[in-house]
This record gives C-alpha cells, structure tokens and sequence, in this order.
C-alpha cells in the first residue's frame, strides 16, 4: 500500500509537535505539507530537514491555510490534520467541510497520540480559552511547589516563530536568555515572569527531547500550556482555568471544551470582576460535564504602579494580545484598572495604527479602542512602538504580562497595570497539589 498523502493545518506548534510524535517515523504516511494560520510571517518557509529527519530531506513546505482547497488537489493530498487552538467549534467544522468538498478526509487527532509520558511527576495548567488566567496560575503553582521544597522546571507551550533549528531545544534560566535566542513579545510575556521567580523555563519545537532534557533538573515539571490546546505531556494533576466574562466558551471552542471535561482541577478566575450571571453559568456547566473536577474559585485583581496618576486621564491601554485577537476578549486588566482609577476616556488607537498594527486591526475587527500587544519579529514590534508614539494620550496603560517599556523604547508616559492569581476560600491550589505532593 502507498503511504497516505498528509496536510497538517497549523500555526507554528501543535503541527509540528503531531508531526514529529505521530508522522516523522511512520512510513504509512508521508506529509507533503503544512499549512499555516494565525500568526504571521511563518508562511513561505520550511520546516527543516533537520527537525523532518531522513524521510524528508528536503524539509517540508508552509503554506498558507488560504490556499488550502488548491493544495489538496495539487498535492494530491488522502487526509488533511487539524493541528491549531482556541477555534470555535463552527470554525473547526467549517474547515472540515472545506476539506472534504476538495476531495480530503478531515481529522483531528487525540490526546493519548499526541501526549508524552514523562519520568517526573507534571502538573498541567491549561485552559478554556486564550486570556483565561493561565500565566498567573502558573506562576502561583509554580511558587507553591518551590515552596515545598521541590526544583520546578516550567515547559512552555511552543512558540518558534524564527529559525527552527536553533529553536529546536531552548533553555531559559537568565534573562540574558531571552536576548540570545531574539525572543519576541510574545515569548517574553511567557518566559521572563518565570524567569524572575527563579523557575527555569525550556520550549522550542522538539518536545520529547525538550522533556527528555528537563527530567534531568527538575523534581516536578509543570507544563505552562499556550491559547486552549490540550498538553503535549501525561498529567499527574490537570489543572484547567474557565473564564465567566465568557461564560459558556468552556463548551463553544475548540479543544478548549476537551480541557473542561478532562480537567482534574477546575480554576474558575476572574470571580471579582464577572458579573453573577456568568459565574453561575460556568458552575451549572461544571456539574453537568465534568461534576468529579475539583473546583477552585480565584480573583486575578489587578494593581497599578500609581493609580492616582490615571484621574482625568485620556488613556491609551495596551492589552496582551493573542487575548484580543483570537482570544475574542474585549477588554482586560488595562479597561478594568482605567474603569476603577477615574480614566477620562479610553483613546482609539486605530485611527494612529501602522503597518502589521493596522493590518491586525482589520483581521479581527472585534478588538475596538485598545492596543493588542503583538510583536511576532522585529518589524511589527516597531509598529508596535510606532502606533503608540502616534496616539493623541495623556498616558499609556501597560497591561501586558511584560513591562513593555523594557523591550521597545516609547516617549509618551505610561504606568504598568499587572495582576496575579488569589485563590477565594477553600478549596485551593495547596488541596490539588497535595495529591501530588
């Protein structure tokens, strides 16, 4: 039998991670492409033949995922694999409709295929949507487990938008780090929060060696995952965070919905500053799909360096930004800090936007009056910078997991807004974890 032609729609992660443990190896198949979405300037490049390995050596074409009706039938492609996140369930079903009108199977491929099993116990958080609260829950079980005495090594969800060789195994310890690997935005908003906790942080693009590499320094790995995809490792203790500003998302997107049922642990966030309706909501789901999850209650209230300074203020907020774009998220901390301190208005940067910014914009036209953080590469991190020089403010809300004002270099006066997670009551994270512990 020929082995089966295979197109993975991606987004530069979850695809290459299911390619390298489910296709690289099997001669029942051969990938004759990927596709790609999302995120930007991934798309007309290869994933290389030193990652793809022997059966491809000359690497594997990216696509973009627009192109994909073209591509079944020129690459003659059986079956066309599902590999990117926090998607609603009509999206994912829209594609598989495209798909197989081309002449394709469609599939989405499972948690036990696509997990590894590790050698040291691993604490997974992970999420129903992007924007959730992961960061902070992260950071506060990785604190309670330092506290107890063990070595933490966080494993980060994977975000290799430059060279994938040298992105293959990655290791943060310092933040000299993140300058010798040129991380973006993006990877800084994730890495350095760790960092500064004394937690060392691996990711890249090969997972079973990245796992393989951290079983050697770490008594507990804590998987730290990315949007609302499933962990890439075998949990001991499953953590997932539901978001009530979005009540009923926990149950719309794709495979955030597979976190909500299979979660040992349910982090319901944000309990401060949703509204009761909402709250209610994601309980009664809770009992219904997934009644045997342990449920924690936490606020994430936000902090501000000089609240008094935002009275009377025109302000500009800067929220991180895979939470407004494909997160659908239409405020965060940044809105809730310029709401409570007085802000006279919040200003529209859109009119300001440059280059990727304004391009962003367009794509998803949902964000409205506030700055998505994005900074994929050099270029959009300066129209990043240049959109916020333009804007007519007072003053600049930093809302971003990072102090922006460390990585690109702005005029205008900005405060930094940051937040972390607070369990309410009983139980919390200390009664999950000490199933492990």
């Amino acid at each position: 039998m020929r082995a089966r032609r295979v197109l993975i729609m991606g987004a530069a992660g979850r695809d290459f991670h299911n390619f390298n443990l489910c296709f690289r190896d099997d001669p029942a198949f051969q990938v004759v492409g990927f596709t790609a979405t999302q995120i930007p300037n991934i798309t007309d490049r290869r994933y290389p033949p030193e990652l793809a390995g022997p059966r491809y050596p000359e690497g594997i074409t990216i696509y973009e995922e627009e192109q994909i009706a073209d591509l079944i039938g020129r690459l003659r492609v059986d079956e066309v694999v599902f590999a990117y996140s926090d998607v609603s369930h009509t999206y994912v079903m829209h594609r598989a409709c495209q798909v197989i009108a081309a002449g394709a199977d469609f599939r989405l491929l499972g948690f036990e295929a696509t997990s590894i099993k590790v050698g040291k116990p691993v604490v997974s958080i992970c999420a129903v949507r992007t924007g959730a609260g992961k960061s902070q829950t992260t950071r506060r079980v990785c604190r309670k487990l330092m506290e107890s005495g063990r070595k933490v090594v966080a494993i980060r969800h994977p975000m290799p938008y430059g060279d994938l060789v040298k992105q293959r195994l990655q290791r943060f310890a310092t933040l000299d780090d993140l300058e010798r690997y040129d991380c973006t935005i993006e990877e800084r908003e994730e890495y350095e929060p760790h960092i500064k906790s004394g937690t060392v942080v691996y990711a890249g693009v090969d997972y079973a060696a990245i796992f393989a590499e951290a079983e050697k320094e770490a008594d507990v790995i804590v998987w730290d995952g990315g949007n609302n995809d499933l962990p890439f490792a075998k949990p001991d203790i499953e953590i997932v965070i539901v978001d009530p500003h979005r009540a009923g998302h926990e149950l719309r997107y794709y495979p955030g919905e597979a976190n909500f049922r299979r979660a040992s642990c349910i982090v319901i966030n944000k309990v401060d500053t949703a509204d009761k309706k909402g709250i209610e909501e994601v309980k009664a789901n809770i009992a219904r799909y997934n009644p045997k999850a342990l449920v924690i209650e936490a606020a994430s209230p936000v902090t501000v360096e000089d609240p008094a300074a935002i009275r009377g203020k025109r302000v500009l907020v800067v929220e991180d930004g895979p939470t407004l774009t494909h997160g659908e998220m239409g405020y965060g901390a940044g809105v809730i800090a310029a709401q409570r301190f007085g802000a006279a208005s919040l200003v529209d940067p859109r009119p300001y936007a440059v280059g990727s910014i304004a391009r962003t914009f367009q794509k998803y036209p949902g964000i409205g009056t506030l700055l998505p953080a994005v900074g994929y590469g050099e270029a959009q991190m300066r129209d990043l910078r240049l959109t916020i020089e333009k804007v007519d403010c007072d003053l600049v809300l930093i809302a971003t997991p990072i102090d922006l004002r460390r990585t690109i270099h702005f005029e205008r006066p900005a405060l930094r807004v940051s937040y972390e997670l607070q369990e309410i009551g009983k139980p919390d994270l200390d009664d999950i974890l000490a199933r492990l512990l």
